[in-house]
């Protein structure tokens, strides 16, 4: 299992590597040195502003697992996932500084995808994935394997909605540099899943979809 985790560690680091040359790069359009800005309602917007939301909530529960469990593998899972995430959302908000666009918008999420009424956001479910309020809530009374358990299934569930949208941007996103890290997320995600699944399993339990 440890093997697992530490390249899912190399690859954290090297993503971090390559933020600044990402960040940048994305603002040009094919080494012309010509600025490329999307329209507020493109797919490139769209899945910028939508998953720099749904990372968030990731780091967010990658956080409290962190304070409720003191088994290594899982902690160093979701210290992965939180730096991973939190490294791509800063990079997703840059952009939409660079292109000078908003990071809100009137519109659903998942707009951008023709999905706009796939979630209602009850209960703080804004998105295909994400955890309801009262889920978080949850995996912060308990402890242990329990919470273990819980947070690799919330997880699972919120990477398989993050790969989705992901899949979208790749087949909708017009900016080179952005689809390419939207396909990372999927490559990326795919095997996390993997990984939890078996994590799960060592724990007597499984993926809840």
């Amino acid at each position: 299992m440890s093997r697992h985790i530490g390249w899912i560690t190399g690859a954290v680091a090297a993503a971090l590597v390559a933020t600044g040359a990402i960040t940048y790069a994305v603002a040009e359009d094919g080494g012309s040195g010509s600025v490329r800005v999307p329209a507020a309602d493109s797919a490139d917007a769209g899945f910028a502003r939508d998953m720099a939301v749904h990372h968030q909530q990731a780091v967010e529960m990658s956080y409290i697992v962190r304070d409720r469990t003191g088994n290594e593998e899982v902690r160093r899972l979701a210290y992965d996932i939180a730096q991973t995430q939190a490294n791509q959302r800063g990079m997703l908000l840059g952009w939409l500084d660079l292109w000078g666009l908003p990071k809100v918008s009137s519109e659903p999420p998942m707009t951008w995808m023709g999905m706009g009424g796939m979630a209602s956001g009850k209960d703080g479910a804004l998105m295909p994935g994400m955890a309801t309020n009262t889920e978080l809530k949850k995996l912060g009374e308990l402890s242990g394997k329990q919470a273990e358990i819980l947070y690799l299934q919330l997880m699972t569930d919120h990477h398989k909605g993050g790969i989705h949208m992901a899949e979208g941007c790749v087949a909708k996103c017009t900016v080179g540099v952005e689809k390419r890290l939207a396909q990372g997320m999927v490559d990326a995600q795919r095997s996390e899943i993997d990984l939890m699944t078996t994590m799960l399993e060592e724990r007597g339990a499984e993926p809840r979809t």
